[in-house]
């Protein structure tokens, strides 16, 4: 079955274009031409993934993607703007988005980038769960929380998608020196000004939650490097079946 992908674009000859080479890829595209029209498409239809631009009449992106946020936690949403603004994409992975693409971009390389999207958002939508104990924390990747498994009750976070992400991949390499580098290359599949700052962000956060656990601390090298320090007898991993 094709993917369904939710295009809220109200440039009509770039979102025409844009729309043919998604459906030659296999992609099924439903059109929305302004935010409150793509908001009224989100409700009566299951996606797989968003693209969204960020200035639109009605309904700005921004706010679309919070509503669909609000409904939907694991969907993938990717922005695409003509405005290039640190703070505009800055403000757009912070509402949860994958991606922030500033046109014109690369169809072929957001293609791709859809790909990995989706097949991540299925892996978190599938029946296994992928679940991490990491001293006294439990980090639930495929349902994107963290808690305190001795107060559950009083800490309990849920996190965005890259986020999970990004505590992940810290979570399969802990006690190791990681280049940024590799994890912006892993994590975000690009290296560059905004990335890092981007990734600076979601390590500021996830610095904050782990914080439930002062045994646990995730260290910075001059600025080069990173490491997830944790009790290397205190950790476990976990497949199971949800």
């Amino acid at each position: 079955m094709k993917s369904r992908i939710l295009l809220v674009e109200d440039d009509e000859f770039f979102a025409k274009v844009l729309k043919r080479q998604l459906e030659r890829a296999n992609f099924e595209v439903t059109h929305a031409a302004d935010g409150q029209a793509g908001w009224e498409k989100f409700q009566e239809t299951i996606f797989d993934l968003c693209i969204l631009d960020v200035v639109m009449p009605r309904k700005d992106g921004f706010t679309l993607a919070g509503e669909i946020r609000a409904t939907d936690f694991n969907i993938p949403i990717v922005f695409t703007s003509s405005r290039y603004m640190e703070q505009d994409r800055l403000q757009g992975f912070d509402i949860g988005a994958d991606d922030y693409l500033v046109k014109p971009f690369n169809t072929d390389e957001l293609i791709s980038r859809i790909k990995v999207y989706i097949k991540r958002s299925r892996l978190l939508r599938s029946e296994k769960r992928i679940v991490y104990t990491v001293g006294n924390l439990v980090f639930d990747y495929s349902q994107l929380q963290l808690r305190h498994k001795e107060n559950e009750a009083e800490n309990h976070v849920r996190i965005a998608p890259k986020e999970a992400e990004l505590l992940r991949y810290l979570c399969e390499n802990s006690n190791k020196k990681l280049k940024r580098e590799h994890i912006l290359a892993s994590v975000w599949g690009a290296d560059g000004y905004l990335a890092q700052r981007v990734m600076d962000v979601y390590l500021s956060r996830l610095r904050r939650h782990i914080a439930m656990d002062p045994s646990i601390r995730i260290e910075t090298f001059h600025g080069k490097g990173l490491m997830l320090v944790i009790n290397e007898m205190d950790r476990t991993h976990i497949i199971e079946k949800a």
